[in-house]
C-alpha cells in the first residue's frame, strides 16, 4: 500500500516513521527544502519536545479540542514521548515548568534523529509542492510537473504561522476541496496590539508578578506573572496565553494590576506608610519605590497626577486615584499581531468531521488530517508539539488497510 504525507513537520515525519514501520510504502512532500523547517526555530532553536504532566493535566492546558484529543493524548502520553526520542538516541532534559528539550539545547538534533533513525525507511520528496489533491480510485497527488497516484494520503501540513517556514495554510485549501469545513483561522500564542501613546517608551520594560485582567465578550479573565512591552504593545507569557482565550472575542477590555498580592486595602496602608516616611518629598520618589523608572513616569501621565507634587500636598482623592491606577491600570486593546506573529494557528479542520481514534476523514475514505492543520490548540510550554506527535502516534496505532 503507498502513502503520501503531506507536510515533513512534527506530525508528518512521526506518522511517516510509524506507518513506514508497519511496512507501508511512504512518501513524504514537502516544499521546502529539508524536513522540520518549523521544528528548528521552536522553543528558540532548542525545540521543547514535550511537556511532561499525566494526561489528564495536560489536557487542562488545551484551549482548543480537549475532548477529541482525549484519546490521542492518552495513547501516547508525554512520558511516551520522553521514551520515543530517547529510545532514538536522543537524550532530553526536564526544566521548569515540566517542559522537555534536548540535552544539546538544538532543535537540529530533534530533526535529525527523526529523520535520519526514525524515517530511515521514508521516501522524501523536497521541493516539491503540492498544488491539488484529488480522488478517483486513488488519490491522485499534483505537483508542479509531476502527478503520484496513491492509496491514501495524510495532510499534515500545519497551520498558517510563521509562513516563512513554509506554514501557508495549504492543508486548509486541501480540506475544503473533500468537502470539508474549516473553524476560522486566527493567531494564537501572540503579543497583544495597544493603542495608548505611552506604549513605544516602555518598549523593552519588563513587569513580574504582575496581572493581567481581561474582560472579554462578558467573561472575566486574568493571568498572573510576567509581561513585557513591545513596540506595539505587549507580549511575554501571561499575554500569549491571554491571546489564546480571547482571540475570537469581539469586545475586549483590558486592566493591569501591578500589585496582585496586595489587597486594595493592604495597598493603601502601604501608600500611607510610604507617604508618611517621604511627606516632605515629590510624588515620583514613592512612585519609584512602586514600579521601574520608565513605567512610573508614564503611570502618573497616564492617570493624570501632577508627579512632582509634594506628598504632603495629596489628598486622600489623589491617592485613591493612584491607588486605583495601580491596581487598575487600564490599557487600551486594539488587536491581536497578525497570523505570523502567533506561536501557533487556532482553527483548523472541523474536529467533527475527523475520527478522532484513526485521525481519518468521516467524508473520504483514505484521507487523514494530523497535527495543527486540525482545529486544536494548546498553550505553551510543549503541548502543541505533543498534540502534534499524539495525532500521529494515533493515526498508525489504528490504520487500517
Amino acid at each position: 500500500m503507498k502513502i503520501a504525507i503531506v507536510g515533513a513537520g512534527a506530525a508528518g515525519l512521526m506518522a511517516a516513521g510509524l506507518l513506514a514501520e508497519k511496512g507501508f510504502d511512504v512518501t513524504v512532500f514537502d516544499k521546502n527544502e529539508k524536513a522540520g523547517k518549523k521544528l528548528f526555530i521552536t522553543g528558540k532553536g532548542r525545540c521543547n519536545l514535550t511537556n511532561l504532566c499525566p494526561p489528564e493535566e495536560f489536557l487542562t492546558n488545551v484551549v482548543r479540542g480537549e475532548k477529541f484529543l482525549r484519546s490521542a493524548i492518552y495513547g501516547f502520553s508525554s512520558f511516551d514521548c520522553v521514551n520515543f526520542f530517547e529510545n532514538l538516541g536522543l537524550k532530553t532534559k526536564l526544566e521548569r515548568g515540566n517542559r522537555v528539550f534536548p540535552e544539546s539545547d538544538k532543535a537540529s538534533d530533534v530533526v535529525k534523529v527523526l529523520k535520519e533513525k526514525h524515517c530511515k525507511n521514508v521516501k522524501f520528496l523536497f521541493d516539491h509542492e503540492v498544488l491539488a489533491i484529488k480522488k478517483a480510485e486513488q488519490f491522485e497527488v499534483i505537483c508542479k510537473n509531476e502527478k503520484f497516484l496513491f492509496d491514501k494520503v495524510v495532510i499534515a501540513t500545519g497551520g498558517k504561522s510563521y509562513s516563512a517556514t513554509g506554514s501557508t495554510g495549504d492543508g486548509f485549501k486541501f480540506a475544503k476541496a473533500f468537502g470539508h469545513s474549516i473553524e476560522p483561522i486566527v493567531p494564537a500564542l501572540c503579543p497583544i496590539k495597544l493603542s495608548d501613546d505611552f506604549v513605544k517608551k516602555l518598549q523593552g520594560v519588563s513587569l513580574k508578578n504582575v496581572q493581567l485582567n481581561i474582560l472579554a465578550d462578558g467573561e472575566k479573565l486574568s493571568f498572573f506573572g510576567e509581561m513585557l512591552f513591545t513596540d506595539q504593545g505587549i507580549s511575554g507569557p501571561i499575554v500569549l496565553t491571554a491571546s489564546s482565550f480571547i482571540n475570537r472575542s469581539k469586545n475586549v477590555s483590558i486592566s493591569l494590576d501591578f500589585k496582585p498580592a496586595l489587597s486594595e486595602k493592604q495597598l493603601d496602608l502601604r501608600l500611607l506608610r510610604d507617604f508618611e516616611a517621604n511627606k516632605n518629598k515629590e510624588l515620583k520618589s514613592v512612585l519609584k519605590g512602586l514600579l521601574p523608572k520608565a513605567v512610573a513616569e508614564c503611570f502618573a501621565k497616564a492617570i493624570d497626577l501632577d508627579e512632582n507634587k509634594k506628598i504632603h500636598d495629596i489628598t486622600k482623592e489623589e491617592r485613591m486615584i493612584w491607588l486605583n491606577g495601580l491596581k487598575n491600570f487600564k490599557l487600551t486593546f486594539a488587536g491581536l499581531y497578525d497570523l505570523n506573529a502567533g506561536i501557533i494557528t487556532s482553527g483548523g479542520v472541523n474536529l467533527k468531521e475527523v475520527n478522532p481514534k484513526t485521525m481519518e476523514s468521516k467524508l473520504v475514505s483514505g484521507l487523514y488530517f494530523v497535527g495543527e492543520v486540525l482545529d486544536v490548540d494548546a498553550l505553551t510550554g510543549g503541548f502543541n508539539l505533543q498534540i502534534a506527535w499524539a495525532t500521529a502516534f494515533s493515526l498508525a496505532k489504528n490504520f487500517c488497510v
